[in-house]
């Protein structure tokens, strides 16, 4: 099958190509795949090249199941994103006790230099936030509002219910609110 026609062919379809040896099938879920389990990775461990390294680990396993893929089960999404959050929790539960990196400088975007120091600041503000939330509660917020998957898709990634997911992002948001509100004038945000 030619690598265009590949980007109307499903994941489960693909899936089942390579595990025959269709290697444009990989390349497709590759280039699907890569760059949200990649941006997923990077929010969760704020370091590129260990982001790297769990993009790389996840799409392995992804290729290692492929012959086993029981069609159906799970979306090919939903299963990457479960082991790439997974492969991320173990490297940060190896790093407690370490401190984290702080949060990346924001690249430039127009913004004049003190435009930037405030994003910066509220950036850096929102990471330390995020940080200080249960895993299960920062992993629902990334997936949801930096990733952009549906509830469903979160439950599907945590193995628990929309609702458990909708109680995760709320609980979540308001720890999230009561930790910056503190910090409301600092960051140059008013009251609404």
């Amino acid at each position: 099958m030619a690598f265009d026609a590949m980007s109307d062919t499903g994941d489960e379809e693909l899936l089942a190509l390579y595990a025959t040896g269709d290697q444009a099938s990989a390349r497709a879920l590759m280039l699907r795949h890569a760059p949200r389990i990649l941006g997923l990775a990077t929010r969760m461990l704020k370091d590129q090249t260990e982001a790297e390294d769990v993009t790389q680990e996840a799409m392995l396993r992804l290729w290692k199941i492929a012959p086993d893929w029981r069609s159906g089960e799970a979306k090919v999404s939903t299963w990457l994103y479960r082991v790439a959050s997974n492969l991320c929790s173990d490297r940060l539960r190896k790093r407690r006790g370490v401190g984290l990196d702080e949060a990346p400088e924001i690249e430039d975007d127009g913004l004049s230099a003190e435009e930037q120091m405030i994003q910066a600041d509220r950036g850096k503000a929102l990471n330390i936030a995020m940080e200080r939330l249960p895993d299960r509660q920062r992993l629902a917020l990334t997936l949801r509002h930096f990733q952009e998957l549906s509830n469903p898709e979160i439950a599907g990634v945590l193995e628990t219910s929309v609702e458990a997911v909708e109680s995760l992002l709320s609980r979540g948001r308001r720890a999230l609110a009561k930790d910056l509100q503190k910090q409301r004038s600092a960051l140059g945000l008013t009251q609404e």
